[in-house]
């Protein structure tokens, strides 16, 4: 059986780049909420690199960011609608 290259593989995936690395930032500041609620989803809870595409680095930073800025009150740890 001749398989036809021009098809796509079933298990290809779209390899993602991080966002961080990108940019040229090396440290994810908790200040940002912004650029941080990207990062989670509508319920609160952190997005995990395989959906994001961030490096593992970036995403150590990312959730130690993330937890800062909840213990000081800058993003929620539950979304309104939980509550």
């Amino acid at each position: 059986m001749i398989k036809n290259p021009s098809h796509p593989k079933k298990n290809q995936r779209k390899v993602k780049q991080c966002k961080f690395t990108r940019a040229g930032l090396e440290y994810i500041d908790y200040k940002d909420t912004e650029t941080l609620q990207r990062f989670t989803n509508d319920q609160g809870k952190i997005l995990p690199r395989r959906v994001t595409g961030t490096s593992a680095r970036h995403q150590r930073q990312l959730t130690i960011a993330v937890k800062r800025a909840r213990f000081l009150g800058l993003m929620p740890y539950v979304a309104d609608n939980l509550r």
